[in-house]
């Protein structure tokens, strides 16, 4: 790999992007607020489309917003099908139009055979960097394999970290920090996936905080008997220097199966608390999503991970939670809203930091899975999700969504 993993296409992912990207020149000078909140009447996009540029299927999604006001869209690109395994590279795309088009497809991450991905995007606003974590194992190795304890140290997850300091034109090649990241014992292990979070306000202004997951061996004296999702559990990571090192915060770690707290998204509330969202991997509580909080910046919890009942419309999947910009702006919860199904892509809002949800809006009754929100301006949020006709993984899609109406106090702002 070049010292700087270049977003640009190669001749094949070029000549394969989506039509929309031809678009882009025209727009691409209209950057940051006023362009996200432009005249422009388009809605929705779509920067990852199933079979193109040299990939399989697209998965994973994640969004962030740049210093400069463009929006980044990061996803694996699965080169030899659907599944989670084998060769899988970390792929992006700009918007410097708030979305409504996107530049060329290119390889922040390449797996050369291998497995990239869960990435897990944020902006350092010291410095306006784009941080971004992922992950990786062997492509020769599933996750089932690996949390039985059959892959070996090189083969099995590790944890990297890469930065680009041209507002997302460019990244730094993969370094790794497993060493920080992952305790003895862990097997699985899973940053996000989507969007992390930096602190804004607080004695801990600043700190890049990762929401992630990781899955433990069995006691010592048990045996592996098949029921490996009963020792997942998630925990945070966090830099206070800017993504130069890491260490490992609050663990859940009771492994009882009662809640087994699995992909996992984080929002930095207006009182300077972060709300930690995650999805329960059929543990046997009722309900499919968990939540709690830290008070200390992702260090410890207030409270062990509980179900959130009021989002027991969500099936087992990934969300993502974002706290909208702006006195009184809602936290929005996204995710499918079919309990038995991965369909009908929903945002949910609270104005009670996530005390309660409420339905805002139902995107389409159409298949739908994984999902990352992201500021797009002032008055405007954009959804990357998953979706499609005949099934979930056929594109992944934006859509810009005005906030007034997903709060559900005034009219609708332009979106």
């Amino acid at each position: 790999m070049t010292a700087q993993s270049r977003l640009i296409a190669s001749p094949a992912v070029a000549g394969a992007a989506s039509s929309d990207t031809a678009r882009t020149a025209s727009a691409s000078s209209r950057t940051g607020p006023a362009a996200a909140e432009g005249p422009a009447p388009c809605t929705s996009s779509v920067p990852f489309t199933a079979g193109e540029g040299g990939y399989d299927t697209y998965r994973i999604p994640a969004a962030v917003r740049t210093r400069d006001g463009a929006l980044l869209a990061f996803a694996e690109g699965r080169v030899g099908g659907a599944g989670d395994s084998g060769s899988i590279d970390v792929v992006s795309r700009r918007s410097d139009d708030g979305g409504r088009t996107w530049g060329p497809l290119g390889v922040v991450a390449a797996g050369d055979g291998d497995t990239r991905g869960n990435p897990a995007p944020v902006v350092d606003p010291r410095t306006g960097h784009v941080v971004l974590l992922t992950c990786y194992n062997s492509g020769a190795v599933s996750e089932a394999q690996i949390m039985r304890g059959e892959a070996t140290a090189e083969q099995s997850r590790r944890v990297f970290v890469q930065t680009s300091s041209d507002d997302g034109r460019t990244f730094s090649p993969p370094r790794e920090i497993t060493d920080d990241a992952k305790r003895p014992g862990w097997r699985w292990y899973a940053t996000g996936p989507g969007h992390a979070v930096a602190l804004t306000r607080g004695p801990h202004e600043g700190r890049l905080v990762v929401p992630a997951n990781h899955s433990a061996a069995p006691p010592p004296g048990s045996a592996d008997t098949g029921q490996e999702a009963r020792y997942y559990g998630a925990h945070a990571l966090y830099s206070d220097d800017g993504g130069r090192s890491w260490r490992i915060g609050f663990v859940d770690g009771t492994y009882d199966g009662v809640v087994n707290a699995n992909e996992s998204s984080a929002a930095e509330l207006p009182d300077g608390r972060l709300y930690l969202s995650a999805r329960d991997q059929n543990g046997t509580s009722a309900g499919n999503r968990l939540d709690a909080c830290s008070a200390d910046g992702g260090r410890t919890l207030e409270r062990p991970y509980a179900a959130q009942h009021t989002l027991d419309d969500v099936p087992v999947v990934q969300g993502s939670v974002l706290q909208t910009a702006g006195a009184g702006g809602p936290l929005l919860f996204s995710g499918p809203s079919v309990p038995t199904a991965r369909a009908a892509m929903a945002v949910f809002s609270s104005t009670d930091g996530g005390g309660t949800f409420t339905r805002a809006t139902t995107l389409s009754e159409l298949p739908a899975a994984y999902s990352d929100l992201v500021q797009v301006g002032a008055r405007t949020v954009g959804l990357l999700y998953e979706t499609g006709e005949a099934g979930s993984y056929e594109r992944i899609e934006f859509r810009r969504l005005p906030i007034g109406a997903l709060a559900g106090g005034g009219p609708a702002a332009r979106s």
